[in-house]
């Protein structure tokens, strides 16, 4: 792939650099100076895929060739994370402290959209942020019988770094 020139020499440190972990699974976006590091002391390799970029950066004794995507070589286990209990404050997090029926932000409360009293279970599918109108309007009912909708559907927090890999590879298709 072309190299990169740049009229700046000192702009090209923000350009961003995309982390794979050792297994290739998009971590994070990084600076090309941390990029730099990585590589210098051999925590990282640079990977070729499809049209990578390259940026070429010159010490006194050095040249070095970065690419715009590494990886990390090492040993490294992969993190596992646990998804988090079901608090309140998670749920407000999640829903971005709006009702799911309305969109309303005052008197928020949780509701279960199949109610614990029918057999709904206290679980990241089936807790969502309600404003208290729309908690009371609902009460023990079934969406069905009554005439509110939900606007997403309830489901558990993604890890960042999940959201992030799957972001990319929304954006940067397997050919």
């Amino acid at each position: 792939m072309p190299i990169q020139p740049s009229s700046q020499p000192l702009s090209r440190f923000k350009n961003p650099v995309v982390v794979f972990s050792n297994n290739y699974l998009p971590l994070a976006r990084i600076p090309l100076k941390r990029a730099i590091v990585l590589l210098v002391t051999e925590r990282a390799e640079s990977l070729e895929l499809g049209t990578t970029q390259q940026w070429e950066v010159r010490s006194p004794n050095l040249v070095l060739q970065v690419s715009e995507h590494i990886r990390l070589v090492g040993g490294h286990r992969e993190r596992h994370w646990k998804v988090p209990s079901v608090t309140r404050r998670e749920v407000f997090r999640r829903d971005q402290h709006r009702c799911q029926y309305c969109g309303s932000r005052k008197q928020l409360t949780l509701d279960h959209v199949i109610p614990r009293s029918k057999g709904g279970p206290h679980s990241w599918d089936n807790v969502v942020t309600a404003c208290a109108p729309c908690n009371n309007a609902k009460g023990d009912r079934l969406l069905p019988t009554t005439n509110l909708a939900l606007k997403t559907k309830p489901k558990a927090p993604m890890h960042p770094v999940m959201a992030f890999a799957e972001q990319f590879w929304t954006e940067h298709p397997p050919d």
